[in-house]
Protein backbone atom coordinates (compact mmCIF):
# COMPACT_ATOMS: atom_id res chain seq x y z
CA UNK A 1 0.00 0.00 0.00
CA UNK A 2 1.35 3.51 -0.82
CA UNK A 3 0.57 6.67 0.69
CA UNK A 4 -1.99 7.52 -2.56
CA UNK A 5 -3.41 4.20 -1.96
CA UNK A 6 -4.35 5.65 2.14
CA UNK A 7 -8.56 6.52 2.11
CA UNK A 8 -9.18 7.58 5.73
CA UNK A 9 -13.20 6.89 4.98
CA UNK A 10 -11.83 3.47 3.56
CA UNK A 11 -10.66 2.10 7.47
CA UNK A 12 -12.54 0.32 9.73
CA UNK A 13 -15.13 2.09 11.63
CA UNK A 14 -14.62 1.25 15.84
CA UNK A 15 -17.48 -0.66 15.72
CA UNK A 16 -15.68 -3.29 12.97
CA UNK A 17 -12.49 -3.18 15.18
CA UNK A 18 -12.16 -6.80 16.98
CA UNK A 19 -8.61 -5.67 18.28
CA UNK A 20 -7.61 -3.54 21.47
CA UNK A 21 -4.14 -1.83 21.43
CA UNK A 22 -3.15 -0.68 24.50
CA UNK A 23 -5.43 0.08 27.61
CA UNK A 24 -5.29 -3.68 29.03
CA UNK A 25 -5.70 -1.73 32.37
CA UNK A 26 -8.99 -0.06 31.54
CA UNK A 27 -10.41 -2.97 29.87
CA UNK A 28 -10.09 -4.87 33.08
CA UNK A 29 -11.53 -1.70 35.04
CA UNK A 30 -14.60 -2.33 32.73
CA UNK A 31 -14.46 -6.20 32.95
CA UNK A 32 -14.68 -6.44 36.90
CA UNK A 33 -17.41 -4.15 37.07
CA UNK A 34 -19.37 -5.60 34.96
CA UNK A 35 -18.32 -9.11 36.80
CA UNK A 36 -19.19 -7.79 40.17
CA UNK A 37 -22.83 -7.12 38.83
CA UNK A 38 -22.98 -3.51 40.11
CA UNK A 39 -22.07 -1.68 36.66
CA UNK A 40 -22.33 1.88 36.86
CA UNK A 41 -25.23 2.62 34.22
CA UNK A 42 -22.84 5.69 32.53
CA UNK A 43 -19.22 6.03 31.83
CA UNK A 44 -16.94 8.87 30.87
CA UNK A 45 -14.58 7.55 28.50
CA UNK A 46 -12.17 10.42 28.14
CA UNK A 47 -8.73 11.00 26.56
CA UNK A 48 -7.17 12.76 23.48
CA UNK A 49 -8.52 12.06 19.98
CA UNK A 50 -7.80 8.65 18.27
CA UNK A 51 -6.10 6.50 21.18
CA UNK A 52 -9.08 4.07 20.85
CA UNK A 53 -12.02 5.74 22.97
CA UNK A 54 -14.50 4.50 20.88
CA UNK A 55 -12.95 0.97 19.82
CA UNK A 56 -12.99 0.49 23.98
CA UNK A 57 -16.64 1.27 24.20
CA UNK A 58 -17.89 -1.03 20.98
CA UNK A 59 -15.72 -3.86 22.81
CA UNK A 60 -17.44 -3.11 26.27
CA UNK A 61 -20.87 -3.32 24.92
CA UNK A 62 -20.38 -6.28 22.27
CA UNK A 63 -19.10 -8.13 25.12
CA UNK A 64 -22.45 -7.11 27.79
CA UNK A 65 -24.72 -7.86 24.63
CA UNK A 66 -23.00 -10.94 24.09
CA UNK A 67 -23.60 -12.16 27.46
CA UNK A 68 -26.11 -9.72 29.42
CA UNK A 69 -25.79 -12.37 32.99
CA UNK A 70 -22.68 -11.16 34.81
CA UNK A 71 -23.28 -14.27 36.81
CA UNK A 72 -22.74 -16.80 34.22
CA UNK A 73 -19.42 -18.58 34.41
CA UNK A 74 -18.18 -17.89 30.74
CA UNK A 75 -18.74 -13.81 32.26
CA UNK A 76 -17.37 -14.90 35.73
CA UNK A 77 -14.24 -16.82 33.97
CA UNK A 78 -13.52 -14.40 31.12
CA UNK A 79 -10.10 -12.28 31.49
CA UNK A 80 -11.22 -9.84 28.65
CA UNK A 81 -13.46 -8.39 27.32
CA UNK A 82 -12.65 -10.34 23.57
CA UNK A 83 -16.07 -11.32 21.94
CA UNK A 84 -14.98 -14.08 18.57
CA UNK A 85 -15.87 -12.40 15.27
CA UNK A 86 -18.34 -14.54 13.87
CA UNK A 87 -20.68 -14.18 17.22
CA UNK A 88 -23.98 -13.35 16.34
CA UNK A 89 -23.35 -9.96 18.74
CA UNK A 90 -20.42 -8.90 16.83
CA UNK A 91 -21.98 -9.15 13.21
CA UNK A 92 -25.09 -7.12 14.05
CA UNK A 93 -23.09 -4.47 15.77
CA UNK A 94 -20.70 -4.33 12.72
CA UNK A 95 -23.79 -4.28 10.43
CA UNK A 96 -25.35 -1.05 12.87
CA UNK A 97 -28.21 -3.94 13.07
CA UNK A 98 -28.21 -4.69 16.80
CA UNK A 99 -31.37 -3.58 18.15
CA UNK A 100 -30.06 -2.88 21.73
CA UNK A 101 -27.58 -0.44 20.65
CA UNK A 102 -27.73 3.27 20.13
CA UNK A 103 -24.98 5.20 18.45
CA UNK A 104 -25.57 8.65 18.69
CA UNK A 105 -22.42 10.54 16.71
CA UNK A 106 -22.42 13.26 14.02
CA UNK A 107 -25.23 12.35 10.58
CA UNK A 108 -24.99 13.75 6.93
CA UNK A 109 -27.08 16.82 7.44
CA UNK A 110 -29.40 17.17 3.87
CA UNK A 111 -26.86 18.58 1.50
CA UNK A 112 -25.61 15.45 2.22
CA UNK A 113 -22.62 16.96 4.55
CA UNK A 114 -21.51 15.49 7.94
CA UNK A 115 -22.57 17.92 10.28
CA UNK A 116 -20.08 19.47 12.68
CA UNK A 117 -22.23 18.41 15.77
CA UNK A 118 -24.80 15.55 16.75
CA UNK A 119 -28.25 16.83 16.04
CA UNK A 120 -30.66 17.09 19.21
CA UNK A 121 -33.35 15.15 17.84
CA UNK A 122 -30.96 12.13 17.65
CA UNK A 123 -30.10 12.44 21.19
CA UNK A 124 -34.19 13.10 21.95
CA UNK A 125 -34.83 9.46 20.19
CA UNK A 126 -32.28 8.01 22.82
CA UNK A 127 -35.66 9.00 25.41
CA UNK A 128 -37.95 6.23 23.10
CA UNK A 129 -35.25 3.57 22.67
CA UNK A 130 -34.22 3.36 26.66
CA UNK A 131 -38.04 3.02 27.23
CA UNK A 132 -38.76 0.48 24.89
CA UNK A 133 -37.90 -2.98 25.96
CA UNK A 134 -35.16 -4.73 25.28
CA UNK A 135 -35.27 -7.01 22.53
CA UNK A 136 -32.27 -9.80 23.54
CA UNK A 137 -30.85 -10.43 27.35
CA UNK A 138 -32.53 -7.03 28.88
CA UNK A 139 -29.89 -4.74 28.12
CA UNK A 140 -29.80 -1.28 26.66
CA UNK A 141 -27.15 0.57 25.36
CA UNK A 142 -25.95 3.92 24.19
CA UNK A 143 -22.72 5.19 22.96
CA UNK A 144 -21.88 8.64 22.36
CA UNK A 145 -19.09 9.52 20.36
CA UNK A 146 -18.40 12.08 21.22
CA UNK A 147 -20.40 14.14 24.13
CA UNK A 148 -17.80 17.08 23.00
CA UNK A 149 -19.61 17.38 20.31
CA UNK A 150 -23.59 18.22 21.91
CA UNK A 151 -24.55 21.66 21.79
CA UNK A 152 -26.29 22.77 24.70
CA UNK A 153 -30.01 21.43 23.91
CA UNK A 154 -28.36 17.86 23.38
CA UNK A 155 -26.20 17.78 26.69
CA UNK A 156 -29.63 19.03 28.11
CA UNK A 157 -31.52 16.11 27.03
CA UNK A 158 -27.99 13.69 27.49
CA UNK A 159 -28.51 14.81 31.27
CA UNK A 160 -32.09 13.72 31.57
CA UNK A 161 -30.86 10.02 30.78
CA UNK A 162 -27.47 10.60 33.14
CA UNK A 163 -30.13 11.75 35.90
CA UNK A 164 -32.92 9.24 35.88
CA UNK A 165 -31.45 5.78 34.30
CA UNK A 166 -33.78 3.19 33.21
CA UNK A 167 -33.05 -0.56 34.59
CA UNK A 168 -30.46 -2.30 32.97
CA UNK A 169 -29.10 0.61 31.03
CA UNK A 170 -25.56 1.94 30.20
CA UNK A 171 -24.25 4.96 28.61
CA UNK A 172 -20.79 5.01 27.58
CA UNK A 173 -19.84 8.81 26.97
CA UNK A 174 -16.47 8.94 25.05
CA UNK A 175 -14.94 12.62 25.28
CA UNK A 176 -11.90 14.13 23.72
CA UNK A 177 -11.91 16.77 26.52
CA UNK A 178 -13.81 15.29 29.60
CA UNK A 179 -12.60 18.37 31.84
CA UNK A 180 -15.27 20.39 29.46
CA UNK A 181 -18.23 17.79 29.90
CA UNK A 182 -20.85 19.33 31.26
CA UNK A 183 -20.25 18.97 35.36
CA UNK A 184 -23.70 17.28 35.76
CA UNK A 185 -23.35 15.06 33.62
CA UNK A 186 -19.37 14.71 34.72
CA UNK A 187 -20.52 14.06 37.90
CA UNK A 188 -22.90 11.30 37.64
CA UNK A 189 -20.39 8.93 35.37
CA UNK A 190 -17.60 6.95 36.85
CA UNK A 191 -14.88 8.52 34.77
CA UNK A 192 -11.93 6.06 32.83
CA UNK A 193 -9.14 8.69 31.10
CA UNK A 194 -6.80 6.45 28.92
CA UNK A 195 -3.77 7.48 28.05
CA UNK A 196 -1.87 7.92 24.89
CA UNK A 197 -0.91 5.05 23.07
CA UNK A 198 3.02 4.20 23.08
CA UNK A 199 5.23 4.66 20.22
CA UNK A 200 5.01 0.93 19.87
CA UNK A 201 1.55 0.74 20.50
CA UNK A 202 0.71 3.38 17.69
CA UNK A 203 2.52 1.51 15.25
CA UNK A 204 1.16 -1.30 15.23
CA UNK A 205 -2.27 -0.42 15.65
CA UNK A 206 -1.73 2.15 12.31
CA UNK A 207 -0.42 -0.93 10.69
CA UNK A 208 -3.55 -3.28 11.26
CA UNK A 209 -5.99 -0.45 10.64
CA UNK A 210 -4.34 0.11 6.99
CA UNK A 211 -4.67 -3.35 6.59
CA UNK A 212 -0.32 -3.75 6.38
CA UNK A 213 1.45 -6.90 6.93
CA UNK A 214 4.08 -5.15 9.45
CA UNK A 215 5.38 -1.89 10.54
CA UNK A 216 6.98 -0.11 7.66
CA UNK A 217 9.17 3.02 7.23
CA UNK A 218 6.56 5.43 6.66
CA UNK A 219 4.57 4.24 9.27
CA UNK A 220 6.81 3.90 11.91
CA UNK A 221 7.92 7.70 11.42
CA UNK A 222 4.38 8.65 11.45
CA UNK A 223 3.89 6.56 14.66
CA UNK A 224 7.05 8.68 16.45
CA UNK A 225 5.25 12.14 15.20
CA UNK A 226 1.82 11.21 16.70
CA UNK A 227 2.00 12.09 20.29
CA UNK A 228 0.15 8.68 21.27
CA UNK A 229 -2.44 8.96 18.63
CA UNK A 230 -3.70 6.08 15.47
CA UNK A 231 -6.28 8.83 13.86
CA UNK A 232 -2.90 11.11 13.72
CA UNK A 233 -0.26 8.72 13.00
CA UNK A 234 -2.67 7.54 9.90
CA UNK A 235 -2.45 11.33 9.10
CA UNK A 236 1.11 11.75 9.15
CA UNK A 237 1.44 9.40 6.91
CA UNK A 238 0.70 12.42 4.30
CA UNK A 239 3.43 14.10 3.83
CA UNK A 240 1.33 17.39 2.91
CA UNK A 241 -0.26 16.78 6.50
CA UNK A 242 2.58 16.77 8.27
CA UNK A 243 3.93 19.70 6.76
CA UNK A 244 0.50 21.56 7.39
CA UNK A 245 0.10 20.40 11.05
CA UNK A 246 3.78 21.71 11.27
CA UNK A 247 2.68 25.42 10.29
CA UNK A 248 -0.24 24.96 12.38
CA UNK A 249 1.71 23.79 15.38
CA UNK A 250 4.53 27.22 15.07
CA UNK A 251 1.98 29.16 14.66
CA UNK A 252 0.32 28.46 18.00
CA UNK A 253 3.63 28.00 19.74
CA UNK A 254 4.14 32.42 18.68
CA UNK A 255 0.43 32.73 20.48
CA UNK A 256 -0.48 35.64 22.03
CA UNK A 257 1.64 37.46 19.09
CA UNK A 258 1.47 34.99 15.86
CA UNK A 259 3.38 36.53 12.66
CA UNK A 260 0.15 38.08 10.09
CA UNK A 261 1.96 36.82 7.17
CA UNK A 262 2.09 33.38 8.61
CA UNK A 263 -1.42 33.47 9.20
CA UNK A 264 -2.32 34.67 5.78
CA UNK A 265 -0.10 31.95 4.35
CA UNK A 266 -2.29 29.39 6.38
CA UNK A 267 -5.23 30.50 5.05
CA UNK A 268 -4.57 30.05 1.80
CA UNK A 269 -3.46 26.65 3.11
CA UNK A 270 -6.78 25.52 4.43
CA UNK A 271 -8.64 27.14 1.57
CA UNK A 272 -10.73 25.29 -1.55
CA UNK A 273 -13.20 22.79 -0.72
CA UNK A 274 -11.21 20.09 0.06
CA UNK A 275 -12.16 19.18 4.11
CA UNK A 276 -9.02 17.13 5.07
CA UNK A 277 -7.09 20.57 5.06
CA UNK A 278 -9.93 22.06 7.37
CA UNK A 279 -10.28 18.83 9.50
CA UNK A 280 -6.66 19.05 10.39
CA UNK A 281 -6.42 22.50 11.94
CA UNK A 282 -9.32 22.09 13.68
CA UNK A 283 -7.99 18.45 14.87
CA UNK A 284 -4.61 20.81 15.93
CA UNK A 285 -5.92 24.15 17.29
CA UNK A 286 -8.64 21.04 19.55
CA UNK A 287 -5.92 19.45 20.58
CA UNK A 288 -4.43 22.75 22.08
CA UNK A 289 -7.39 23.83 23.63
CA UNK A 290 -8.26 20.20 25.15
CA UNK A 291 -4.84 20.24 26.62
CA UNK A 292 -5.21 23.54 28.23
CA UNK A 293 -7.96 22.64 29.89
CA UNK A 294 -7.11 19.00 31.64
CA UNK A 295 -2.73 20.02 32.18
CA UNK A 296 -3.03 24.20 31.85
CA UNK A 297 -3.67 26.65 34.64
CA UNK A 298 -6.46 26.01 36.94
CA UNK A 299 -8.04 28.88 37.86
CA UNK A 300 -11.83 29.74 36.93
CA UNK A 301 -10.74 32.78 34.52
CA UNK A 302 -8.31 30.99 32.63
CA UNK A 303 -10.37 27.54 32.36
CA UNK A 304 -13.58 29.77 31.40
CA UNK A 305 -11.31 31.88 28.72
CA UNK A 306 -10.41 28.75 27.25
CA UNK A 307 -13.94 27.11 27.45
CA UNK A 308 -15.04 30.26 25.58
CA UNK A 309 -12.90 29.57 23.38
CA UNK A 310 -13.55 25.98 22.29
CA UNK A 311 -17.00 27.19 22.12
CA UNK A 312 -16.66 30.33 20.01
CA UNK A 313 -14.03 28.41 17.76
CA UNK A 314 -15.63 25.39 16.98
CA UNK A 315 -19.27 27.06 16.31
CA UNK A 316 -17.20 29.46 13.35
CA UNK A 317 -15.89 26.40 12.30
CA UNK A 318 -19.34 24.64 11.94
CA UNK A 319 -20.57 27.43 10.29
CA UNK A 320 -17.75 27.38 7.53
CA UNK A 321 -18.30 24.17 6.98
CA UNK A 322 -22.24 24.23 6.85
CA UNK A 323 -22.32 27.17 5.13
CA UNK A 324 -18.90 26.64 2.77
CA UNK A 325 -17.60 30.12 3.36
CA UNK A 326 -14.47 31.37 3.13
CA UNK A 327 -11.49 29.64 5.25
CA UNK A 328 -9.17 32.57 5.67
CA UNK A 329 -11.34 34.32 7.84
CA UNK A 330 -11.63 31.47 10.27
CA UNK A 331 -8.09 31.18 10.74
CA UNK A 332 -7.69 34.94 11.88
CA UNK A 333 -10.84 34.48 14.28
CA UNK A 334 -9.71 31.33 15.51
CA UNK A 335 -6.31 32.44 16.55
CA UNK A 336 -7.85 35.74 17.98
CA UNK A 337 -9.30 33.58 19.98
CA UNK A 338 -6.54 31.33 21.34
CA UNK A 339 -4.55 34.59 21.51
CA UNK A 340 -7.19 35.12 24.71
CA UNK A 341 -7.32 31.91 26.09
CA UNK A 342 -3.28 31.81 25.89
CA UNK A 343 -3.29 35.28 28.04
CA UNK A 344 -3.18 34.23 31.65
Amino acid sequence: MTEADIEIGDLPHPRQTETLFGHADAEQVLLASYQSGRMPHAWLIGGQPGIGKATLAYRVARFILAHPDPRARDVQKATSLAVPEDHPASRRIANEAHPDLLVLERTLNDKGRLRTEIAVDDVRRSVSFFGSTAGEGGWRIAIVDAVDELNAAGANALLKLVEEPPPRSILFLVSHAPGRVMSTIRSRCRQLLLRPLSQNEVAYATAAALGLPSIDAATGAAAAASNGSVARAIELIDPDTVALRHRIVDLIAQLPDPDPRGLHALGDAIGGSDAAPLATFMDVVNGWLADRIETGPQGTAQLARVAKAWDEINGAAHDVEEYNLERKPLVFAVFGLLAEAARG
